[in-house]
């Protein structure tokens, strides 16, 4: 069985930052975050997370994944002591592999590949090769296999030409794991017990250390600061477009786009530049989404478009529908099939039926309207009283005129229809015309306030 270790104790002093280092956000979630989910997709018996400064905000922020297992290091005595607080209660039986928090972008086929192929008894080693390899560890090997780590700092002229360096991502058994971690010392200038000292270890006791490269040193590279971690968002940015285009999906420019969380697409998306998706949002066939868009947990059907520069969260848009420019779409908004959202249009909490059309620069708020309704330019629907909200209905046919104001709660029946500039507060006959202004007069003798 496998027992995968997740080293997240750092405080990350380089981050600048209140928050620790693993809960730094890389793609709408945090590091630590990323490791899981590619943790779990190697269905383990059990994930630890190995915790330290601000343990605390750690286990709370994954409260929810009741599945996690946790261990503290209370002292910072490096990251043998780290795997250690773990290590000691898994089962000798099961196999360990060791990530790390704050290295977000392995992918789950070059872990796969480590695990593959493993040796009893010997340490599967995961490393990468470096257009430059300064102040990292170098692999030294001999007929294909591990033989030493050697620190740049003691690495002669010849061995600091070797690009190939130590990741610190491994497997092995975890009886072997307790062995070697049991035998390390601290003797060294920071009095920390190293993890990598067990390769040493590993060699000396005769076990084999086999080396498995990374597909490219991007994958495996440590998040410490926020260039490193703008350089990881960009890079993960990059193959997360990739996919998307390898489905089919046409992107104007692949590097402006962002997906913080996921996006799921049909057949024939395009979308354009600079548009951002956050939490789960799913396109259908045929959507067209406009640039400079944003667009968080929301369900889009089929053969719509989003204009430029909408705000859509937590809504449904049925097929063949058309929002914005300049729309915005509040939670609870559920838009049926061929609905017209036009520009500076904000609904919330709303049905709208199909066939409807809202053009221009209105608010509709815990609204149910019906199919087939027109809503003029500037109407807004009064819903809340101060205290309390309430609903405005508008049914099927109704057409509303221009700078209305309808103050709920009230209904506005079938094919009702209400005269531009009206105040409506009282529920509208259907197929009426109904009107509320006041009578229009001219005053002579009025004069424009002048500035004083």
């Amino acid at each position: 069985m496998l027992s995968i270790i997740i080293l997240a104790a750092g405080k990350g002093t380089r981050m600048n930052s209140l928050l620790p280092k693993v809960l730094q956000p890389l793609a709408g979630k945090p590091l630590l975050e990323h490791v899981i989910c590619t943790s779990k997709a190697l269905k383990p018996h059990e994930i630890f997370i190995v915790h330290g400064f601000a343990g605390e905000l750690i286990q709370q922020r994954f409260q929810s994944n009741l599945d996690l297992k946790w261990a503290q290091q209370k002292e910072q005595l490096g990251t043998g002591h780290a795997v250690m607080q773990a290590a000691k209660t898994i089962s000798n039986k099961n196999n360990a592999l060791i990530l790390y928090g704050d290295v977000p972008l392995v992918s789950i086929e070059t872990l796969s590949l480590l695990i593959e192929g493993h040796q009893d008894n010997g340490i599967s080693l995961l490393t990468a090769l470096l257009p430059y390899a300064d102040g990292y560890g170098r692999i030294i090997r001999h007929d294909g296999d591990i033989k030493a780590i050697i620190e740049d700092s003691e690495a002669t002229d010849a061995e600091k030409r070797i690009n190939e360096i130590n990741t610190g991502i491994m497997y092995c058994d975890a009886g072997q794991l307790n062995n070697w971690l049991n035998r390390l010392n601290n003797n060294n200038a920071k009095g920390e017990y190293y993890l990598t000292d067990i390769i040493g270890m590993a060699v000396k006791d005769g076990a084999k250390v086999r080396g498995i490269k990374a597909k490219n040193w991007e994958e495996v590279m440590g998040i410490n600061d926020k260039k490193e971690l703008a350089t990881a968002e960009r890079l993960l940015q990059k193959d997360l477009a990739e996919d998307l285009m390898e489905q089919g999906v046409s992107l104007l420019d692949p590097a402006r786009l962002d997906i913080r969380g996921t996006l799921t697409c049909g057949k024939d998306v395009i979308i354009d530049v600079n548009v951002i998706f956050e939490g789960e949002v799913r396109l259908g066939d045929n959507v067209n989404i406009g640039p400079n868009n944003i667009i968080r947990n929301s369900k889009i059907h089929n053969n719509t478009i989003i204009h430029a520069n909408c705000h859509i969260d937590g809504a449904i848009i049925g097929q063949k529908s058309a929002i914005g420019p300049y729309a915005r779409l509040r939670p609870g908004t559920d838009l049926k099939d061929n609905v017209k959202i036009g520009n500076f249009v904000e609904v919330k909490k709303s049905t709208v039926g199909e066939n409807t059309k809202i053009n221009h620069l209105s608010y509709i708020g815990d609204a149910k309207v019906g199919t087939s309704v027109n809503i003029g330019a500037g109407t807004i629907t009064c819903n809340y009283d101060g205290a309390n909200k309430h609903i405005t209905e508008i049914k099927e046919g109704a057409f509303i005129g221009s700078g209305v104001e309808l103050v709920a709660p009230v209904v506005i029946e079938k094919n009702a229809t209400i005269g531009a500039g009206s105040t409506i507060s009282k529920s509208a006959p259907k197929e009426r015309l109904t009107l509320e202004r006041s009578k229009q007069t001219t005053h002579d003798n009025w004069q424009r306030p002048k500035k004083s």
